[in-house]
């Protein structure tokens, strides 16, 4: 078992789940999670996290929807064999409509949003 480095924000818009879901689809995109890694029970995750149990299974279930990760009551939930490869492009496209729905909801302009992103971007 690995320890995940996952972060939720209360303040993001974004539902916690959620969060939790991106961060474990980038670790393994980016190889940080390799198939066969045993991710953390659904109740150990939640309490380092401060989110209910039910939010992780939910997580966790989502995950494995998708293909991501596979769950045997021997070896809990683990990344699968077959993870799916990420489009780059559609995981872009993705987090684009997340910002964008956000930044309507604060009810900021289309030219501040790209300015805000541009900030966070940095230079380079």
């Amino acid at each position: 078992m690995t320890t995940l480095r996952v972060v939720v924000d209360v303040r993001s818009g974004l539902a916690p789940w959620r969060q939790v879901q991106d961060q474990i689809v980038r670790l393994i995109t980016h190889g940080a999670l390799t198939p066969g890694t045993r991710l953390p029970p659904i109740r150990q995750l939640a309490g380092d996290l401060g989110l209910a149990s039910g939010t992780i299974a939910r997580v966790y279930r989502e995950l494995e929807a998708a293909g991501w990760v596979r769950t045997a009551r021997a070896r809990g939930t683990v990344v699968a064999d077959t993870a799916p490869r990420a489009d780059q492009a559609a995981l872009l496209r993705a987090a684009a409509a997340e910002f964008a729905a956000a930044a309507k909801d604060l009810g900021v302009d289309g030219e501040t949003a790209v300015a805000a992103v541009r900030e966070a971007y940095g230079p380079g």
